[in-house]
């Protein structure tokens, strides 16, 4: 993982608004949909690493949950702590922290959200470490809820906005199909930053040599990210509700997973006997 480069993405403060956008409103509507699922009581303590400047965080404290943030960019905690004054709103910690080396005590936890880590870190190796701390601090039992980028994610995006018309994000869509290491050197943002793009079985394969026990993968956006003018047609209420309502019946259909720029893997740590 190369920390600085990520640090430098995101100190521009892209986190501030981003799941508020129109571009990515479904991700961030889509994501709670599934957390939501997870919510089986009041009070629960859940770790959010990797969690931008709190856009789930704050969601998750006002619905009367203790909520620790964790993210790798200084900036980030930043914007959570201006967010957390502005609204009047407490978390239990909001502090920079690195994924692969949680600072919490083990057994903690009654779910942990990873939900950029996984495709920032660019090594297998680096990623099962991330995995097995979450595993780590999770309590018997607990929930992990994480967030990867499908290996055809700049594949599908570079058709649909016809990105591929420059030769250097051409580069990038090949190298990221054959490796799932998606390098941007371009300097562009709209191309992303340095991150790894995961196929479901070496999402899977990773959570199972964590230690954790798998349970299922679901799509976040699915096939909604494809319609045209999504930002225009979700205004209306009608429309909305039928597309949640078919992404919901196709979610977890292995032949469309891959379709979902991004994929939510579902685990759950063991209960010691």
């Amino acid at each position: 993982m190369n920390k600085d480069s990520i640090k430098k993405y995101y100190s521009s403060g892209i986190e501030k608004n981003r799941l508020d956008l129109d571009i990515f409103r479904l991700e961030g509507v889509r994501t709670k949909e599934i957390i939501e699922r997870f919510l089986t009581k009041q009070g629960l303590n859940i770790l959010d690493v990797g969690a931008g400047a709190g856009f789930y965080s704050f969601w998750l404290a006002r619905l009367g949950h203790h909520v620790s943030l964790v993210d790798l960019t200084p900036r980030n905690i930043e914007l959570a702590g201006e967010y957390a004054k502005q609204h009047q709103l407490s978390l239990q910690t909001c502090e920079t922290g690195d994924a692969t080396n949680l600072n919490f005590p083990d057994d903690q936890f009654d779910m942990v959200l990873l939900l950029g880590p996984l495709y920032h870190l660019t090594e297998e190796e680096e990623r099962i470490k991330a995995l097995s701390e979450a595993r780590r601090v999770l309590k018997p039992g607990g929930t992990l809820l994480a967030a990867v980028i499908s290996r055809y994610a700049s594949l599908i995006d570079g058709l649909k906005r016809n990105l591929i018309v420059d030769d250097d994000f051409e580069k990038i869509l090949i190298h990221d199909l054959e490796t799932g290491l998606h390098l941007n050197e371009t300097g562009n943002p709209e191309y992303f930053t340095s991150s790894f793009f995961h196929t479901p079985v070496q999402i899977r394969n990773e959570i199972i040599k964590s230690g954790l026990e798998f349970e299922k993968l679901v799509a976040i956006e699915s096939v909604g990210w494809i319609v045209d003018d999504l930002n225009e047609r979700w205004q209306d209420e009608r429309y909305r509700n039928k597309i949640q309502r078919i992404i919901n019946i196709v979610e977890a259909n292995e032949d469309l997973i891959s379709v979902s720029p991004h994929i939510m893997a579902i685990a759950r740590k063991g209960i010691r006997f």
